[in-house]
């Protein structure tokens, strides 16, 4: 595992945190509004890449009531799924402006949340504010994806290139939950700051527009599925700290 504070070429690497120049390049799985990054993070993984679309359709059961598929969606959000209700996913689903929740956790907007985790974690407020320092870090404060162009934005630079779908991996845990990371492929040579390889993992396992997520980036694939103590998190660009911090809340 790198170093957290190593200096990496821009954009480039595998546990990414700092940038030299340009970009710098970040990882993560999970994020202060759901279940904690506590669980054992020790996985193997189940190579599904899925360019294959699976027998099962996920489409909601009208059958069901409105309770069930509420518990349904809950135990997908915590990592309990099956192989079966994973499907492919485009770009599209991430498209938009988002910023970085860092800044929010150096200024202290994010407090409230540290402290609400307090009342029923086991860390202290502080304790949970360091642990999120680590997973949140990162000097991309800014992305935006529009159709198969995803832009980063550090430093007051930008980066862009053009990203094809590359299948999913899923992630399975010691804690018994798991996983799964999209994967998208940067197209043809690229600027050589950009990553080869960048990850979602937003807790959706199926099509839908997400909400927020957090992002893996590298050149190595393999290696980036390794990576579970950074983890770069996105909310809408348009929405306010105080905006960010009831949604984090609501989970």
């Amino acid at each position: 595992m790198l170093d957290s504070k190593m200096i990496v070429s821009p954009l480039k690497g595998v546990s990414v945190l700092a940038f030299s120049t340009l970009l710098l390049a970040s990882a993560h799985y999970a994020s202060a509004d759901d279940h904690d990054h506590d669980h054992d993070h020790d996985h193997t993984h189940d190579h599904s890449h899925a360019h294959h679309d699976h027998d099962h359709d996920h489409d909601h059961d009208h059958n069901h009531d409105h309770d069930h598929d509420h518990n349904h969606d809950s135990d997908i959000y915590s990592g309990y799924f099956e192989d079966e209700q994973i499907k492919d996913r485009s770009l599209s689903d991430w498209e938009g402006d988002w910023q970085s929740v860092y800044p929010y956790l150096q200024d202290g907007t994010l407090d409230e949340v540290f402290a609400n985790k307090a009342e029923s974690g086991d860390k202290t407020a502080e304790e949970y504010k360091a642990y999120y320092e680590i997973g949140y870090e990162t000097e991309v404060d800014r992305i935006v994806i529009d159709g198969s162009n995803v832009s980063f934005f550090a430093n007051g630079e930008e980066m862009s290139g053009d990203y094809q779908y590359d299948g999913y991996e899923i992630l399975n845990y010691e804690a018994g939950n798991r996983g799964v990371r999209f994967i998208f492929e940067l197209e043809g040579e690229g600027a050589e700051e950009l990553p080869q390889y960048i990850q979602f993992s937003d807790h959706s396992i199926y099509p839908t527009d997400a909400d927020h997520y957090h992002l893996y980036w590298g050149d190595e694939r393999e290696a980036l599925l390794e990576e579970v103590t950074n983890w770069p998190t996105y909310y809408a660009s348009e929405l306010s700290g105080e905006e960010i911090v009831e949604e984090m809340l609501a989970h």
